[in-house]
């Protein structure tokens, strides 16, 4: 793959930014809650990535340190290069960031309106259960993988025991993570 440019065509390069542009502005509770949609996208619709790399690029980003939303650079940039991060990056970032600075002046004005505070409150469901969804996907690869399936759970439990019964900071448990990984644990 060239590092610049990728294997893209500019037409599949303009469709990659528009997919990511309707994604922008439906990613209400962040980025990550449209990763089911572009795993469609890319992985079942187009077969730009597998399913190992697009899992994989996700978890690189997300263990990086940095914005959550690197994660689509990383993407695009499996798919075709620093094009295909830009596009995609580009197509992520400019709606939705243009949307939220204009909502959020308008919310701020209309803090007290029960349509904001409704909409305020159907929402924070409506993300956790896209959080869900994407945290499944993500881990769907592993647990369909006989060698990995019960480590995969386990780790999964021992993480959701961890964050929520202990004060252990993330950084030790992204490093455990990768150490069971390195050790093909995983």
């Amino acid at each position: 793959m060239n590092l610049l440019m990728g294997s893209l065509t500019w037409p599949e390069l303009g469709a990659l930014t528009l997919h990511f542009v309707t994604l922008s502005l439906l990613s209400i509770g962040g980025g990550i809650t449209t990763a089911p949609d572009m795993h469609r996208y890319l992985v079942d619709e187009r077969h730009w990535l597998t399913d190992h790399s697009f899992t994989n690029s996700i978890a690189l980003a997300q263990a990086a340190p940095g914005p959550n939303i690197l994660f689509v650079a990383v993407l695009g940039f499996n798919v075709s290069g620093l094009i295909g991060a830009a596009a995609a990056m580009f197509g992520m970032m400019l709606p939705s960031t243009t949307l939220v600075l204009a909502a959020t002046r308008w919310a701020r004005k209309n803090r007290q309106h029960i349509g904001v505070r409704a909409f305020t409150v159907g929402m924070t469901p409506l993300t956790l259960g896209l959080m869900v969804a994407t945290g499944w996907l993500l881990a769907a690869p592993y647990v369909a993988e006989p060698d990995h399936r019960w480590a995969t759970l386990a780790l999964i439990a021992a993480t959701l025991f961890l964050t929520l019964r202990t004060r252990l900071g993330i950084v030790w448990m992204v490093l455990g993570g990768g150490v069971l990984g390195a050790l093909g644990i995983v």
